[in-house]
């Protein structure tokens, strides 16, 4: 019996393969690379790996083929979000290159072997030196969510979202300050995540015994010829359960803000913005091309899933003091929003309709403002580390004007304020779900957004009209990487607020799936 080779386009592979060799080249830096010279060489390889998968994937837009025999789709929906996950990856970089506000110049720990607490540990606390594996870790990171939004199949899905979860479950753990509180946050995001995979590759194995394949264009046939109906159900049940723990959607959602919590500032910022870009896009290749043709099976599990998700994000935001927490609920609500532009699927007659491009706008907007809110979060210092609890942000305004200004423009924009990148968003989703029947789950979301605007808010009153504290925080002067990364999410929130028709037209050009 003969094996044929798979069918390659190296043309379409190429993003990946320039970041999968950047961290490959990053693990031999850290094998060969003398310590000393380290770190700069790894932040320059970590660049030159997101950016050159960035201008790569801009390269192929307007393409759309299946290669590597069936496994990978690069059409317009894949183009668009690996453009996002290595843009905003670049920007994630640049805040772990960040060394000039922490006392012992970085957010990161010197040495991930050294016991908590221990004498040595205590030691290496005003040492410069940095763990440096972190770089090549994210470079897997970012490879494997660039692979999970692109995967037309489900085994090579698993795999991608292993490649991608391994490195975020390492990198949570490397906080230099409260590392016991970051530890403890890796290994729960570990034990939840690995109970999460396993539902999905349940689910892998279920839709297989249903179908005898693992393609996403066999399973849609299977479900358009009404194969395993029961086997089916069940199946993309626990693989939508394993992909929305990712997404952070209540109830999967427990994990999430004790890790935002403890993970190193840069490290949440991260998570936060590059891995709901790639969950979510692999939510919607797979309930668009896999179960596209039976909405029945899937659209009132999603109903139910974001009004839940968008309820405990905002009820449960309103309760937190810590605005890493806050964040997190934060992102809970917002992927409950975003369920909400999933919903816009019209049916088969118009594969895509407005809520891939609703969709895929609104990940874009959300990952920028994120980014810039933690970016301003490393900022406000207490003490030897930073200020996260909400009344160390009093009177912060009168402090440092134009710090209080910026991280006023993110949280208005997460809020979903006029003339920010939030508003032009929720627009989006929102509209694409009343325009396809699911008006009262667009209402919930409206009353939902008004009560989280609440904790939004709160902390502009705090900053504003508060008196600041004897022995409040300060304000750090930011490097040029920190500089860097606010001035592009301050413009890009303001840009795609005002002048979003651009970007929208973009989106709704690249919202093609092909399978």
């Amino acid at each position: 019996m003969s094996i044929e080779a798979p069918d390659l386009s190296l043309a379409a592979l190429l993003p990946l393969l320039f970041v999968f060799g950047a961290a490959c080249v990053g693990v031999l830096v850290e094998a060969f690379g003398p310590r000393e010279s380290r770190h700069p060489v790894q932040v320059g390889v970590a660049l030159v790996g997101t950016l050159g998968g960035l201008v790569t994937t801009l390269l192929l837009a307007g393409t759309g083929e299946v290669t590597a025999g069936g496994a990978l789709a690069v059409d317009g929906a894949a183009v668009f979000l690996q453009a996002t996950i290595a843009g905003l990856a670049a920007l994630s970089v640049l805040m772990f290159a960040e060394r000039n506000l922490d006392p012992a110049r970085s957010a990161f720990v010197v040495s991930a072997a050294v016991p908590a607490g221990s004498v040595r540990d205590r030691e290496l606390l005003t040492v410069q030196r940095v763990q440096t594996e972190v770089y090549p870790l994210t470079l897997f990171a970012v490879g494997g969510m660039m692979l999970f939004v692109a995967a037309n199949d489900l085994l090579v899905m698993f795999v991608a979202l292993e490649v991608l979860s391994l490195p975020l479950y390492l990198i949570s753990g490397l906080a230099r300050r409260r590392r016991l509180l970051s530890q403890e946050a890796a290994v729960k995001y570990f034990l939840l995540g690995a109970f999460a995979s396993a539902f999905f590759l349940y689910g892998v194995a279920l839709v297989y015994g249903a179908t005898g394949s693992v393609r996403l264009a066999d399973v849609r046939s299977a479900v358009g010829a009404g194969d395993g109906e029961v086997l089916l159900v069940l199946g993309l049940a626990l693989l939508v359960v394993g992909l929305l723990f990712k997404a952070s959607v209540a109830p999967f959602h427990t994990w999430t803000p004790d890790v935002y919590q403890g993970a190193p500032t840069p490290v949440t910022a991260f998570m936060a913005a590059c891995t709901k870009v790639a969950a979510f896009g692999a939510i919607l290749r797979l309930l668009y091309v896999a179960f596209g043709p039976e909405e029945w099976t899937w659209r009132p599990l999603v109903y139910g899933v974001a009004i839940v998700s968008m309820v405990v994000g905002a009820v449960l935001g309103l309760t937190q003091t810590d605005l890493k927490r806050m964040l997190a609920y934060s992102s809970v609500a917002h992927a409950g929003f975003l369920l909400t532009g999933v919903l816009g699927y019209p049916g088969a007659g118009d594969p895509a309709g407005s809520g891939l491009p609703a969709t895929m706008f609104y990940l874009l907007a959300y990952g920028l403002t994120t980014l810039g809110a933690f970016a301003v979060l490393t900022l406000v210092r207490s003490g030897d580390g930073e200020a996260t609890h909400l009344s160390q942000w009093a009177g912060l305004a009168q402090r440092s004007p134009l710090t209080a200004a910026v991280m006023s423009l993110f949280l208005l924009a997460l809020a979903g304020i006029p003339l920010t990148s939030g508003f032009t968003g929720k627009f989006a989703v929102f509209r694409a779900a009343i325009e396809n029947g699911a008006w009262p789950l667009a209402l919930v979301a409206l009353l939902a957004s008004a009560v989280a605007a609440f904790f939004y808010l709160r902390v502009i009153v705090l900053m504003y009209f508060s008196e600041p504290a004897a022995d409040g925080p300060t304000v750090g002067v930011p490097g040029l990487p920190t500089t860097i990364v606010l001035a592009v999410t301050a413009a890009a929130t303001l840009v795609l607020g005002v002048v979003p028709g651009s970007v929208l037209a973009l989106a709704d050009q690249a919202a093609i799936f092909v399978g």
